[in-house]
């Protein structure tokens, strides 16, 4: 409950007009920026990131060989495409060769692949001190990620992602690769 006299002095500050003002007419005492780096109200949970184009969002996909989806996670913009390959792939069956860019390349996602019994088939960073070989006719089959990822693209809803909650934009996706699929 509020002492007398501080109600008391916020009602003689509201005739004062808006010098006199202090942040009354705010419904919350908290309503103000994040003040700390780790509580950015909840943007992050809900897969909106910031990356160098702005705010946005990334899919991350696995498909087959006839490029339908066989699973996805939605993430933020500026989370490293390696962190989501690991919980993608390891739900899946292994399969014969797993071609992916060169930001999912590294040691630990190669040797995963290679305990599997999947073949690698990822170009190495410019950076990588030793280089690793890829079959360069194999990792033409990577356009059918691009293709899906485009089709995908074809519905507005999931081009410029509408939704603010990380969950009915993953339900979007869902529907779109269940369509996309289907023909």
């Amino acid at each position: 409950m509020v002492a007398a006299w501080r109600l008391a002095g916020r009602v003689r500050s509201l005739g004062r007009g808006h010098a006199g003002r202090r942040a009354v007419d705010r419904q919350h005492d908290r309503q103000d920026a994040a003040q700390c780096r780790w509580w950015k109200r909840g943007a992050d949970a809900q897969a909106i990131g910031r990356s160098r184009g702005g705010r946005g969002t990334k899919i991350h996909l696995v498909v087959d060989g006839r490029g339908r989806v066989l699973a996805f996670v939605v993430s933020p913009g500026q989370m490293g495409d390696i962190r989501a390959a690991h919980g993608l792939l390891a739900n899946l069956p292994p399969s014969a060769l797993c071609a992916a860019d060169t930001a999912y390349d590294s040691n630990g996602l190669r040797s995963f692949l290679i305990a599997r019994g999947t073949l690698p088939v990822i170009p190495n960073n410019p950076t990588r001190k030793h280089p690793h070989p890829f079959d360069e006719k194999f990792y033409k089959l990577r356009n059918r990620i691009e293709r899906t990822i485009g089709r995908l693209k074809d519905w507005r809803r999931i081009h410029t992602r509408y939704d603010k909650l990380a969950n009915n934009f993953a339900s979007a996706v869902a529907i779109a690769a269940i369509l996309i699929g289907w023909t």
